[in-house]
């Protein structure tokens, strides 16, 4: 078995003290004053023996692990993924490593990935809430556990987040679809309490009133994330089958809108000739299918790198003011809702 290479080891082939290579490799060589040029050896010679530094200890020292626990709601989604993959390069750059569990939207999940995390003594977290769990986000703050919600939170909870305004995302999206001569406009969200989800459907019905249109009872459809499948199919087949079928639909998550264009094809109906599509997310599904999908673009970049920088600033100083990021959607419009003549 190899020897473990110790700062010592890099010391006597430096030939200076195992002090100074301690500076350089905890990143303090300024504060120290060690010369560019030795500061640059000394990495060089750490980075030929394979040195690994001794985390545990550096850990028991600080009373820090420099790791972050991020859970998020559904690893297999993509716009859940590529925040993880945003999560983790960011904390990276501050010297973190980032611990990822996938909740599967189930708060129980939830409950056991947080208890797994604070027993692996993560310094805080970055979470994606599931359903039910504000009793989850009370005794983080009952514990002073430092976090960030990220994509949804708990209004009537104080606690620092960032997230869009699903609101005005909703809205934005069936003004466009009026502006483009669509009357009867279907919506299909999730059957659920969380704020980002009822906000959708507040803006949605919101942009059909203040045009003059009666938002009816049958063209909001709201399915369990457990049966998505069958019930995106059951709800669209009400769309169509009405007196007036919906000529659009929007469609409150990328999930919801890859099956609904699935069963679209199934249908044989065109989009936007049978029905006009707007969809939260993005995708390269929606690059793929053979009508470029009109969608509402979320910052996906900077939600991910703002949620790391907060975080950062708590664990640095406990007392950082509560911060709660609003940021916008930008509706990107194409073929699926272009205007009917």
């Amino acid at each position: 078995m190899n020897k473990k290479v110790s700062l010592k080891d890099i010391a006597q082939k430096a030939g200076v003290s195992t002090a100074l290579v301690s500076y350089v490799l905890s990143g303090k060589e300024k504060e120290s004053r060690v010369g560019q040029e030795m500061a640059i050896k000394i990495k060089q010679i750490a980075k030929e023996l394979n040195y690994q530094p001794n985390h545990l200890a550096k850990s028991l020292r600080s009373g820090k692990t420099h790791t972050i626990g991020l859970i998020i709601a559904d690893i297999s989604n993509p716009f859940f993924a590529n925040i993880a993959r945003i999560v983790e390069d960011e904390a990276k750059k501050s010297g973190y490593t980032v611990i990822i569990g996938s909740s599967d939207e189930n708060p129980d999940n939830s409950w056991d990935l947080l208890n797994v995390l604070l027993n692996r003594q993560v310094d805080g977290f970055i979470i994606v809430s599931s359903e039910n769990s504000q009793n989850q986000i009370y005794y983080l703050k009952e514990q002073h556990v430092p976090f960030i919600l990220l994509d949804r939170y708990f209004p009537e909870i104080q606690a620092d987040f960032v997230s869009i305004n699903n609101f005005k995302a909703a809205y934005d999206a069936g003004v466009h679809l009026i502006k483009n001569n669509y009357r009867r406009i279907g919506f299909i969200g999730y059957k659920s309490q969380l704020f980002h989800m009822q906000e959708r459907i507040r803006g949605y019905q919101l942009a059909l009133k203040e045009h003059k249109i009666t938002p009816h009872k049958s063209w909001l459809k709201e399915v369990r994330i457990q049966h998505i499948e069958k019930e995106v199919r059951l709800a669209m087949d009400e769309f169509m089958a009405a007196e007036a079928p919906v000529d659009a639909i929007i469609f409150a998550t990328y999930s919801l809108a890859t099956n609904g264009l699935k069963y679209l094809n199934e249908l044989q109906l065109k989009v936007p000739a049978d029905v006009g599509i707007v969809s939260f997310g993005q995708a390269e599904v929606f690059d793929l299918y053979y009508c470029p999908i009109t969608y509402l673009h979320q910052p996906i970049g900077d939600l991910g790198k703002t949620a790391v920088e907060l975080l950062i600033k708590k664990l640095k100083n406990p007392d950082e003011g509560m911060r709660q990021v609003l940021m916008e959607a930008k509706l990107i419009s194409r073929e699926s809702s272009r205007a009917k003549e």
